[in-house]
């Protein structure tokens, strides 16, 4: 009954956009993070820029930074926390990078992909240095610290490699697909707050909380994203519409539609759509139930992470993770 009642609370809060609640904080990380992307060789530096300061919402920083708080850390250790969420968004910035060289990507964020840009072998080493920075500034952490966020790019390559073994596969199970983005997208959210709380000096059971709650999070992240890349527009998704769909990536819209759609299911596995292909491959994605079944499931993991919110004591920093949790099943185009 305890639970549920704090719970309600952070249902019925009024509180302001998440990084404004922590934003000297985070104000302190992108001055920091600004500082991480120079490198001695001005081609790396500018690869680092482009793609960093070309846009992203530091949504990894900004979730370190609130659970941190809401399990009680102080100021006196918040550059711990400060550069975990910074490590975490050198890391994402670096598969960035790298997912674009394996995808062929021509456009990220609304603009020519770095690799697009700039071409393989720079794109590469831009994502290397950016991975090694991540390390230098944790290197200085507990072991079992940077062992946690060594095991979460270890889960980022073996999904990286799960997801390219099943492209244009339509045996590609519901299961298969949580597999995917556990490692893909989750692990860098799972790590975040498991190693946000340890700094705060939160108990065993509150950081194993928080570690459920990053899980939880970034599973909905990535379902919504793979709903919002089949509805678009193009202009609001800052890529083209359906760029799963044409690399022949098993998205949440594709495993639910093949498992019940022969006519998808034979198109999908055929590869290479296109035209009036690709067309109706949309189309028979855009299906509003099917859309529902996707936006469903990412409930699911909403509901999971605000559970994991009762083991927290009420602040405005609860507040704004409730808040957090909620733009994520929100988000519309």
């Amino acid at each position: 009954m305890k639970k549920a009642k704090a719970i309600e609370l952070v249902r019925t809060h009024d509180a302001p956009p998440p990084a404004r609640v922590v934003e000297r904080d985070l104000a302190e990380a992108e001055t920091k993070l600004n500082r991480l992307l120079d490198s001695s060789e001005s081609l790396i530096s500018e690869i680092c820029h482009y793609l960093v300061d070309g846009g992203g919402k530091r949504l990894r920083p900004t979730f370190v930074l609130l659970v941190y708080r809401a399990c009680g850390g102080t100021d006196e250790k918040v550059i711990d926390a400060i550069d975990a969420g910074i490590a975490l968004e050198l890391i994402h910035s670096a598969t960035l990078l790298h997912d674009d060289i394996i995808d062929g990507g021509k456009l990220r964020r609304g603009k020519p992909s770095a690799f697009a840009r700039y071409g393989f072998a720079p794109t590469l080493i831009a994502g290397d240095f950016l991975f090694c920075r991540a390390f230098e500034l944790c290197g200085r952490f507990e072991e079992h610290l940077v062992r946690t966020a060594a095991q979460a790019c270890i889960e980022l390559t073996e999904g990286e490699v799960m997801e390219g073994r099943l492209r244009h596969s339509t045996a590609a199970s519901l299961r298969d697909y949580r597999a995917v983005i556990t490692r893909k997208t989750a692990s860098l959210f799972h790590a975040g707050g498991k190693v946000a709380a340890d700094l705060a000096g939160a108990s065993r059971y509150t950081i194993d909380a928080m570690a459920k709650l990053g899980m939880a999070i970034g599973l909905a992240f990535q379902m919504v994203d793979d709903v919002l890349d089949i509805v678009g527009p193009e202009e609001k998704i800052g890529k083209p519409v359906g760029s799963d769909l044409r690399e022949g990536i098993p998205s949440l819209p594709v495993v639910l539609a093949s498992q019940r759609n022969p006519e998808l299911k034979g198109m999908f596995q055929n590869g290479g759509l296109s035209g009036d292909a690709f067309d109706r491959a949309l189309e028979i994605l855009r299906n509003p139930e099917l859309i529902a079944e996707a936006r469903s499931l990412a409930a699911a993991e909403v509901r999971i992470a605000r559970e994991m919110l009762g083991e927290l004591r009420a602040s405005p920093y609860r507040d704004s993770l409730a808040l957090l949790i909620d733009e994520q099943i929100d988000r519309e185009v």
